[in-house]
């Protein structure tokens, strides 16, 4: 496993001023399993560093740009060579969305902060992001955890996606009776941490207990708090070797931050000590040791009392001591091993649905789409069930909900459209199910908090969505089938397009394009091994759900066909869904494909690359001499020998007379056509792309249009 652990910008990562994330980077990158193929990025002026493992990224920045943005973009160049499987952020939640333009792989995310108080984490929409887009949050205490869940929904469902790793500290066998009577405070000399408080109480504890004194290690240029006393000595910023070699001698460790520690390292090293340790109740503190003392008040009358009570009391502060270093188990090696669990956990899920394959295990698929049980199977020939025949052929648990059937069914006074027992339908059968993947197909009725909060109960699940509507510009309903799309971007992993994602004036994040799939169940005609009494099939499907021709509606089709009928009146055309013949379903769609030998595959609006509806499926799949616009791109995979081509109505029309009057070469290029399309446009062949784009598996054999 290879791992890039991306610091801070400007962290200091040198032994000369090392802060708590860059020793916590250093300390388990040594004992992990995966230090080999480890390796440390960030930004500092200093050479020394604390691993030969890290990497200076160097940054042309100029005033304007952002330090952040060119930061991650120079990170993500060095990823070019790197190629690694995990990549481990720490404490910058604001470089998630920088990291997700441009790599697709495993990203875990490392709070040593408060996260209400980082750019990136602040607002319920940024921490809903993070959950959504990020494979692991870690937290360096429980108190961190919460806040980040405050005014999140479900928060026990969402905390399935994090987990807690406190910091570390080396733990060495003490000798008790070498400590020394000496009290300390390591952090910030800043009233946030509390060291008013302590200076001043330090001072009328010197005062009254001579034999004893004080140690400060810490500084802060920023504030002016300044204690004298013969007894104590002010040391500065101290490397951190040399606080853990003082806190061997110390006997008493205050920690009293006014601040909410988001966990404490002061209070962690001092309990590796064995120091009896005084803190404050504030934020994660309390969790670095189980046995120190929380002030009940935090100020000086309080924490002198305190102090004193250990002084006067050799045999109370021995056993504190005592009981605080044997309870201390944060150890490198502890810590560390977490992180590399977490880390193989992580990673074998970018293997799950290849594991599934190699173990011929199903996987659990919940398919959410318009399975049309109303309407008497009028509608069953419809792109849901070709999808949904794949997975099943692939040997999947697949569970179908039809949405539009279950809000149409459902309606009530209280729920006038039917949603909300769609959405509680949705999640009682999610956790009854517990699908790996949901597949959502034009199920524009299922809420995104529906969704989001499914995603939440289970970091590993998938969803994504296939949509057939044309997406062009110049297409009908542009404006809706384009809000339809990005409506869930956020939640949604993959989408498949029936048109060509790269060809549209807009993007849509982790989209593919697949092709109407035809399925041997339903595209069972071989109509090249007869001949016909018509010559041209072409149907359209005004009025989906009402079955009948809609009264006043148009179609700029029609104009096209009527003008192609008019100028090649020796063809025989059979058409259906518009001049007041009615559009044609089911078992009845079937028998008048029968009767024709060719089939115009024309669809609504301009054409688009790649874009066609279903009835290139039906048409190409039921061997009928299929004729497709050029501007679609088809001949990208099609050859002259499999698909006509036509530029115009002219050209059409002449190909139509030629190939009606050639029987032998029609029958013979239909079939070639047929053959083609159920080899790479097959039901089974488009499910398994949808399945492997989504769980991020490669073949080192693509489908045709991936190529």
């Amino acid at each position: 496993m290879k791992i890039s652990i991306l610091l801070p910008y400007k962290e200091n990562y040198s032994p000369n001023y090392a802060g708590a994330v860059s020793i916590f980077v250093k300390d388990t990158n040594k004992h992990s399993k995966f230090k080999i193929d480890s390796y440390v990025f960030g930004n500092m002026d200093y050479k020394k560093k604390l691993s030969n493992n890290y990497i200076n990224l160097e940054l042309n920045k100029k005033f304007y740009e952002s330090s952040s943005k060119l930061y991650v973009e120079s990170f993500l160049e060095s990823q070019s060579e790197f190629h690694s499987d995990i990549i481990e952020v720490h404490n910058r939640p604001n470089y998630i969305k920088h990291l997700k333009k441009a790599y697709n792989g495993k990203i875990i995310l490392y709070f040593h902060n408060d996260p209400l108080s980082m750019n990136g984490s602040i607002t319920k929409d940024d921490r809903r992001y993070l959950l959504q887009n990020i494979d692991l949050i870690i937290f360096n205490s429980n108190w961190s955890r919460k806040r980040f869940f405050i005014g999140i929904d479900n928060q026990r469902l969402n905390e399935l996606k994090t987990a807690i790793c406190f910091q570390s500290a080396p733990k060495i066998k003490i000798n008790f009776q070498k400590k020394e009577k000496l009290i300390s405070f390591v952090g910030k000399l800043n009233n946030a941490k509390g060291y008013d408080i302590f200076g001043e109480t330090i001072s009328k504890i010197l005062d009254k207990y001579k034999d004893w004194r004080g140690v400060v290690i810490g500084d802060e240029p920023r504030e002016n708090l300044v204690f004298r006393h013969k007894n104590l000595k002010i040391l500065g910023f101290q490397k951190n070797d040399f606080i853990l070699d003082i806190l061997k001698k110390v006997s008493i460790s205050v920690v009293c931050s006014r601040w909410n520690e988001p966990f404490g390292r002061a209070s962690l090293e001092a309990a590796s000590r064995g120091s009896a340790i005084i803190i404050s109740d504030r934020g994660g503190l309390p969790e670095t040791s189980k046995d120190a003392i929380i002030l009940k008040s935090l100020d000086i009358k309080n924490l002198f009392k305190t102090i004193e009570s250990l002084i006067t009391d050799q045999k109370k502060l021995l056993k504190i001591q005592k009981k605080i270093y044997s309870s201390f188990f944060l150890d490198h090696e502890y810590v560390t091993n977490i992180i590399d669990t977490i880390r193989e956990k992580v990673f074998d899920n970018k293997n799950l649905f290849l594991s599934f394959i190699k173990e011929k295990q199903p996987i659990k698929i919940l398919h959410i789409t318009n399975f049309n049980y109303r309407f008497n199977g009028r509608l069953h020939y419809n792109t849901g069930r070709r999808i949904n025949n794949g997975f099943i052929r692939l040997g999947h648990n697949v569970l179908t909900i039809s949405d539009r059937d279950i809000t149409h069914a459902n309606k009530s006074i209280t729920d006038p459209n039917g949603s909300k027992f769609l959405q509680n339908y949705i999640i009682r059968t999610f956790n009854i199910f517990k699908p790996d993947i949901i597949v959502l197909g034009h199920a524009d009725s299922v809420k995104a908090d529906t969704l989001l909060l499914l995603k939440e109960s289970n970091n590993n699940l998938k969803i994504t969505q296939w949509f057939l509507d044309p997406l062009g510009i110049k297409g009908p309903d542009y404006l809706k089938n384009k809000s339809r799309i990005l409506d869930r971007g956020n939640i949604i992993d993959t989408s498949f397009l029936t048109s060509n994602p790269s060809s549209l004036n807009f993007h849509i994040p982790n989209s593919y394009f697949i092709p109407n799939p035809c399925d041997e169940s339903f595209e069972s005609l071989k109509n090249y091994n007869n001949d016909h009494t018509n010559d041209v099939f072409f149907a359209m499907s005004h009025g989906v759900h009402r079955g009948e021709l809609k009264q006043g509606k148009k179609d700029n089709r029609e104009i096209f066909i009527n003008k192609l009928i008019k100028k090649n009146k020796q063809i025989d055309f059979d058409i259906y869904g518009m001049n007041n013949v009615q559009p044609i379903w089911g078992a009845n769609f079937i028998e008048k494909i029968s009767n024709s030998s060719m089939g115009l595959n024309l669809s609504r609006g301009e054409p688009v690359k790649y874009y066609s509806s279903d009835r290139m499926s039906q048409l190409v799949g039921n061997g009928l001499l299929t004729f497709i616009h050029k501007d679609t791109h088809y001949n990208d995979y099609f050859s002259d020998n499999q698909l006509i081509f036509y530029k115009n109505i002219d050209d059409l029309g002449y190909k139509l007379n030629k190939y009606k009057k050639d029987h032998k070469e029609r029958k013979r290029i239909a079939k070639n056509g047929r053959n083609f399309y159920f080899k790479h446009f097959n039901s089974t062949v488009v499910a398994e792309f949808i399945l492997r784009k989504t769980f991020n598996i490669n073949h080192k054999e693509k489908v045709i249009w991936e190529k």
